[in-house]
């Protein structure tokens, strides 16, 4: 089922050959219509029997996928005025990204109506128009529990494990979450002075700091190496990791999470909008947040959908929900250069 955005006008054009050779005669609305999704690649058999294919059978659509990580698609997607995308999942920090750069359609909850349906947190983040949240995900410790015990973010500045731990990069999704923890590490409120005292927090933590990551499916293998004993990671990540090494446990720390929302949003480009917000609320319906959060790990953010404890289990969802903090995504985004800056000369001379 994988596709290649070089099969776009490969569909186009079988469907002219189509009509040519006696197809005309079929209403506009029954010809197979082509959507371009820009997602992030985690799972993507598991988001083709889930999610895209049962999409594409009931509106008659050929789904064309773009995948990588949230920044990088932004920023392809910032580079390229005509590009042919028609609905983009980001990062919550991404996504407001990309409403300053007005580059999304402000969209209209009337197309969407399981936009209704949405928690009241995921409502606020989309009442002044932009895309709405399909999945929460927040932040935790996975260590080898063989050789170290891991309880609160301040753990992790142990001098035992000097060389052994692996942060996000500073460019992800749960980067700027970093910032947030060493500030914390320093008392210091973030916003108070702009990340100066969360980099001096930085500074601390990098003798422990073997490697930031970009992609959290590399962690699986630094794990099995013994490269590593303890990482930062986002909880989408945990059965990954856990399942392809039964030493490594998950915790949330007592003290709060961080959390991100991640959101969809339609190209204001797009020649597919209609079809585009058939796709946001089919993301956002009951029957598919169910299944995606037993085979995609994905918290719902329908309030409609009630998970058992084994499938709550290492989400941001019940307890845990109620332990997040707001990562300030504007605020990020206003200060990030520097910090980039700054995190480089630190964890990546």
């Amino acid at each position: 089922m994988k596709k290649k955005l070089g099969l776009v006008s490969l569909t186009l054009v079988t469907a002219s050959i189509l009509a040519a050779c006696g197809g005309g005669d079929k209403d506009a609305s029954e010809e197979k219509q082509t959507l371009i999704i820009s997602t992030f690649g985690l799972e993507e058999d598991k988001m083709q029997e889930d999610v895209f294919k049962p999409f594409e059978e009931k509106y008659n659509v050929d789904i064309v996928l773009e995948t990588g990580t949230s920044s990088e698609r932004l920023t392809k997607l910032k580079s390229n005025p005509n590009s042919t995308v028609d609905v983009i999942e980001l990062s919550q920090s991404n996504a407001a990204d990309g409403v300053s750069a007005d580059l999304f359609e402000k969209i209209d909850s009337s197309k969407a109506p399981n936009m209704d349906n949405l928690i009241d947190s995921a409502k606020e983040l989309a009442a002044d128009g932009s895309g709405p949240a399909y999945t929460l995900n927040s932040i935790g410790i996975v260590y080898n529990k063989k050789t170290t015990e891991i309880k609160e973010w301040d753990d992790l500045w142990d001098s035992s494990l000097k060389g052994k731990i692996s942060i996000p990069d500073i460019t992800t999704t749960f980067g700027p979450a970093m910032v947030y923890l060493a500030s914390s590490h320093k008392d210091v409120e973030l916003t108070t002075d702009n990340g100066k005292a969360a980099f001096e927090g930085i500074t601390d933590l990098a003798p422990n700091v073997v490697k930031t990551y970009s992609k959290s499916s590399d962690l699986a293998n630094m794990f099995q190496s013994g490269e590593i004993t303890a990482a930062v990671v986002g909880d989408f990540a945990v059965p990954l990791i856990t399942e392809s090494n039964p030493d490594v446990a998950y915790v949330v720390p007592e003290s709060g999470t961080y959390a991100n929302f991640n959101t969809i949003n339609i190209n204001k480009n797009s020649k597919n909008k209609d079809l585009a917000y058939k796709y946001i609320d089919w993301r956002l319906s009951q029957e598919v947040q169910e299944k995606t959060a037993g085979s995609l790990n994905e918290a719902p953010t329908n309030k409609n959908v009630v998970l058992d404890e084994e499938t709550a289990k290492n989400k941001t969802y019940g307890d845990v929900a109620q332990r997040t903090n707001k990562v300030d995504s504007i605020f990020v985004n206003k200060n990030l250069e520097s910090w980039i800056n700054q995190w480089n000369r630190i964890l990546n001379k």
